[in-house]
């Protein structure tokens, strides 16, 4: 019983640790859409206060407020920040008549295309209208057997097949032009997006969905081209056979011509009626495609840690609540908007037979021959088939106009301050102060709280802490991805408002703990550190790196395609590709954050070795969790909640023996 009891209370332990865990990887921070190479704002992160084992006894004190910092509970694990732009970016809902405008206004550049394609749909027409006309003429040549005049006949028959040929070469070229102006646009409004993705400030990005975001960008610019582009070209076909129609019914009987235009408005407005209920169900189900969107990248992207915690069940579950929102949404919209179609249909079928009793009554009294019953009946559907393919595209115009607002939303984003009349810097002096900074993610928890630094040139200095302190915030605030809320930066003797943006980010050098790769050659990875590098100055740094073997080993070379992600290559690798285009850039500056984190410790020497060599005589800033990789730092800022606690040497922080003299014999005691 004793053996139970201890084995249960060891499973309770156990799983408590496990919960614990859970939380911890909850709050690790994600890569940034916008800049891949950043990390989000880190979440607060339960830090144990460190006591060194070789403290045996409880004589050092620690205090209450030093235990830990609060763990932000999260009921789920890797949940998609389900954050849209609108919440994030506190954008107004725009009026219909101007996104309906904004993006008609997307056809501007393209006029010609649009020219052209109703010139076509015009000529189209006119070949489709005079078929039935042709046919019942050639009809009423046939009386009866051996009464047939074949010499007009033929005349109709040739001028019958001119009509279907040159009918059918115009429906093809509109539906080329169409397409081709449909494309075009879709490539300026997904240009308007990724350049607006590279002008926003950071935070909007950062604590939006990315799902949702590239959804916007994919599916939502697709609903706009096929609903408004080719719906336009559509309608305008539609327009040109009805003008036509009613123009031939007319002249050759007005009384069934008023017959077929009294009916047909029925089918108009249960088409309309129905638009306005779709409407708000289409807008339902553009937002849970960008749910479930968001809910794949975070969870395919994190496979490993899904398998790992055993969160199969649970992600299954999460996506099948989504997708099952998803398919709710979506049934109930088509419902509504498919069934214009069938409606419309009905009336039609109601039409036809009206036109035929009605023309057949005619024909008896010898108002009209059998000829022109044919092309009554022909012109009926003509005529009502131009408001069948408006109904049947109402759907689609009303998923363009939720996607436009979508769309519209992230091209009406602020963008960052701009800085185009401001200098550049001139001259890197290495020389950084932050004078009373204040800076918070959120203005209800703040984070730094007047910071005052001073770093001279050349100085290497050191960044350590507990997860969430606020060491990457730093390296946030150092790059601009964030402007403080208070105070100033100055980076060789330039304000960083004060000048532009990449002039300040050419500065500085970056290798972070989470690497970028993207699809393309060893090669141009390396060289995107640095615009016409040779192969001579690639391999150089690649040998600086330690990655110059390994590379070599490789099936292609340097010519070896790294595949999205770098999933082809281990981390260790990845972040030596990394480690090489640093090499090959030669900054004035370098920030390192955990830069060597996923190399091993033979590896990691050589490369401190090369990055010792690089720093000399340059400002640097090396954020790091291992504490032997420091000690050599001129300056180490020891990092809590967001403020700078102890600052020194190595030497200097050990006598002092508080937080950093805790947080280093950690590292080094002896379980």
């Amino acid at each position: 019983m004793k053996k139970e009891n201890k084995k249960l209370k060891r499973t309770k332990f156990e799983e408590k640790e496990f919960r614990r865990l859970q939380k911890a990887i909850a709050s690790l921070p994600k890569p940034s859409f916008n800049n891949p190479e950043k990390a989000q704002p880190t979440k607060a992160v339960s830090v144990p206060k460190i006591i060194p084992a070789i403290l045996k006894n409880n004589s050092l004190v620690v205090p209450s407020e030093e235990k830990a910092q609060k763990i932000i509970d999260s009921p789920i694990i890797l949940d998609t920040n389900s954050k849209r732009i609108e919440t994030v970016a506190q954008i107004r809902k725009p009026k219909a008549k101007s996104t309906i405008l904004r993006t008609l206004g997307y056809l501007k550049k393209y006029w010609y295309l649009l020219v052209l394609a109703f010139l076509f749909a015009a000529i189209n027409s006119v070949f489709e209208i005079f078929i039935p006309i042709l046919i019942g003429r050639g009809i009423d040549y046939i009386v009866g057997p051996g009464d047939v005049n074949f010499d007009i006949l033929l005349k109709y028959i040739i001028a019958l097949s001119v009509c279907i040929v040159g009918f059918a070469i115009f429906k093809w070229l509109l539906a080329r032009v169409s397409n081709g102006m449909a494309y075009k646009v879709e490539q300026q409004m997904h240009n308007d997006i990724f350049k607006k993705f590279n002008k926003v400030p950071l935070k909007y990005i950062d604590n939006s969905s990315h799902g949702d975001l590239q959804s916007r960008m994919i599916n939502d610019v697709d609903l706009i081209t096929d609903g408004f582009v080719m719906g336009l070209t559509t309608f305008f076909d539609c327009l040109a056979t009805i003008v036509l129609t009613l123009v031939f019914m007319i002249r050759i009987n007005v009384t069934i011509a008023l017959i077929i235009i009294g009916i047909t408005p029925i089918s108009i407005i249960v088409a309309s009626v129905i638009a306005k209920l779709s409407h708000k169900l289409f807008k339902k189900q553009a937002k849970c495609v960008g749910d479930l969107s968001g809910t794949m990248v975070e969870m395919v992207g994190n496979q490993k840690i899904v398998k790992a915690f055993l969160y199969e069940d649970k992600s299954v579950k999460k996506f099948d609540d989504i997708n099952n929102k998803l398919k709710d949404a979506s049934q109930q919209a088509m419902y509504y908007s498919t069934l214009s179609a069938p409606i419309a249909r009905f009336i039609n079928g109601l039409l036809y037979a009206t036109v035929a009793i009605v023309g057949c009554m005619f024909a008896l009294k010898g108002q009209m021959s059998v000829g022109d019953i044919s092309i009554f009946l022909s012109y009926a559907n003509k005529y009502t088939r131009p408001f069948n393919d408006i109904a049947d595209v109402f759907a689609d115009l009303q998923a363009a106009y939720a996607s436009a607002i979508r769309v519209f939303n992230i091209l009406d984003m602020e963008n960052e301050t701009s800085d185009a009349d401001l200098p550049d810097i001139k001259r890197c002096t290495g020389e950084v102060i932050f004078d009373k900074v204040d800076f918070s993610y959120t203005p209800d928890k703040k984070l730094i709280q007047n910071l005052n630094l001073h770093i001279t040139k050349g100085q290497k200095v050191a960044i350590v802490g507990p997860t969430g302190c606020g060491k990457s915030t730093l390296i946030n605030l150092l790059m601009r991805f964030y402007d403080v809320d208070k105070g100033q930066i100055v980076v060789s003797g330039y304000p960083i408002k004060e000048v532009t943006r990449k002039s300040l980010r050419n500065q500085y050098g970056m290798v972070l703990q989470e690497t970028w790769l993207f699809s393309a050659s060893i090669r141009d990875n390396i060289a995107y550190g640095k615009d016409n590098a040779t192969d001579a100055e690639i391999k150089k740094a690649a040998k600086l790196a330690g990655v110059d073997h390994f590379i070599q080993t490789m099936p292609d070379g340097y010519n070896t395609i790294i595949n999205e992600n770098g999933d082809n290559l281990s981390q260790g690798q990845k972040q030596l590709i990394c480690i090489a285009r640093l090499m090959l850039a030669k900054p004035p500056m370098l920030i390192l954050d955990e830069a060597t984190s996923n190399i091993d410790t033979r590896t990691e020497l050589a490369i401190q070795e090369a990055f010792t060599k690089m720093m000399e005589n340059k400002t640097s800033f090396v954020v790091a969790h291992r504490l032997s990789t420091i000690v050599s730092s001129d300056l180490i800022l020891v990092m809590n909640k967001g403020n700078i606690i102890e600052q020194g040497t190595h030497k200097q922080l050990l006598a002092q023996k508080g937080f950093y003299y805790n947080l280093y014999n950690s590292q080094f005691s002896k379980y």
